[in-house]
């Protein structure tokens, strides 16, 4: 296989990393529930985290969510809509080792025997679970490939940026090479951007071009999930996901070691310029380096959008806490400047991303004279 062949099937991969399409449905909750302390924590690791519903408005009482598909292998293929564990019955159960009671979900209709806790699901022995310092214990967990939101935004943003860039394509073939209009106007730039200043700039200008659809790849699909993430209900923390972002982060360790030249590994394995007595200390330092560098990858872009939609989801709070409309002045502005900041943040770490990733690969290919 060609390197070629490599960066056009991990870019597929990167648009394509579940295989499902959504089915989705749409309902309103009507239960009533007593009022209870606003708990800012909960609220932020509920809007951060993944889930299998889709909540878009509302509170406890009267809200409205997209319950996405449940998908089981257990003794078979089970499955059915979230909503069977989102309208399920609440218990609770004693942990066995500190005594606290601890709350979960158990399903009902077709996920009568199985139970959620904290978006994970169990199958409940003897129709309830067992819990031990805080987590299930004794219970079985069925393979578990249920269509997430994560999942649903994901194959969301693919399709979004494979219909752009199939329009642009398809403007050029069309007319040829003439001045862009439309969509064409807005992607030319970038592409060009992403081409000269970031794959040639750093890559081999000889070898730049092998690497090229991979780096459009990674910069486009973290600029759509990141733009798409800012948009108020439809959003989600898919860049902020940190599967996702170590996926794509070893998919550039797997581009930068399988295109290491002779120097690249000698470099690794006998750094130039370094006395032999400090070769046993070099040597593991460059080793480790293979994995630190796609490792800093992963966390700068994780850490950097889960902060901003924490940072907004907490000013936002500073209402509901004090329960005072008049903090609204104060909250409002604040959150409007963090979301427009967020914007900025959502173009640079795709550029982040993208020019590190060129740096890697072009530090692996580089003919090294010493």
């Amino acid at each position: 296989m060609t390197f070629k062949n490599i960066t056009n099937c991990l870019s597929i991969i990167v648009l394509s990393l579940m295989f499902a399409l959504p089915v989705m449905a749409s309902t309103e909750h009507s239960e009533s529930h007593e009022e209870e302390k606003f708990n800012v924590s909960e609220m932020i690791m509920h809007h951060i985290k993944d889930a299998h519903e889709w909540h878009l408005w509302g509170g406890h009482g009267n809200s409205t969510s997209i319950y996405l598909p449940i998908i089981l292998v257990d003794e078979g293929l089970h499955v059915f809509s979230a909503s069977h564990f989102y309208h399920g019955e609440h218990r609770s159960a004693v942990d066995s080792k500190t005594g606290e009671k601890v709350d979960y979900v158990a399903g009902v209709g077709p996920a009568a025997a199985y139970a959620m806790f904290h978006e994970k699901i169990y199958k409940m022995e003897h129709g309830e679970l067992h819990f031990e310092e805080g987590h299930v214990h004794g219970a079985v967990k069925p393979l578990d490939l249920s269509l997430t939101r994560n999942v649903a935004f994901m194959l969301i943003a693919s399709l979004i940026l494979v219909l752009i860039m199939f329009s642009v394509a398809k403007y050029y073939r069309k007319n040829g090479a003439v001045s862009p209009k439309g969509i064409a106007k807005f992607i030319e730039p970038l592409i060009v951007f992403v081409r000269d200043d970031i794959a040639k700039e750093h890559i081999n200008e000889h070898k730049y071009q092998r690497y090229l659809p991979y780096i459009l790849t990674v910069f486009f699909f973290i600029l759509i999930c990141n733009l798409l993430g800012s948009v108020p209900l439809i959003g989600t923390n898919l860049t902020g996901n940190i599967t996702v972002t170590m996926f794509l982060a070893v998919c550039t360790l797997l581009l930068t070691v399988l295109s290491g030249n002779k120097a690249y590994w000698k470099h690794i394995f006998w750094p130039p310029g370094v006395p032999i007595a400090l070769m046993p200390i070099m040597i593991p330092l460059e080793i480790i380096g293979i994995f630190t560098k796609p490792f800093a990858l992963m966390i700068r872009l994780f850490a950097n959008i889960t902060a901003g939609h924490i940072i907004v989801l907490a000013l936002v709070s500073i209402i509901f806490i004090n329960k005072n409309l008049g903090w609204a002045g104060l909250s409002v502005p604040m959150t409007l400047f963090i979301s427009v900041l967020e914007l900025l943040v959502a173009f640079l770490q795709a550029y982040l991303f993208a020019l590190l990733s060129a740096l890697f690969i072009g530090a692996a290919v580089e003919e090294h004279h010493h």
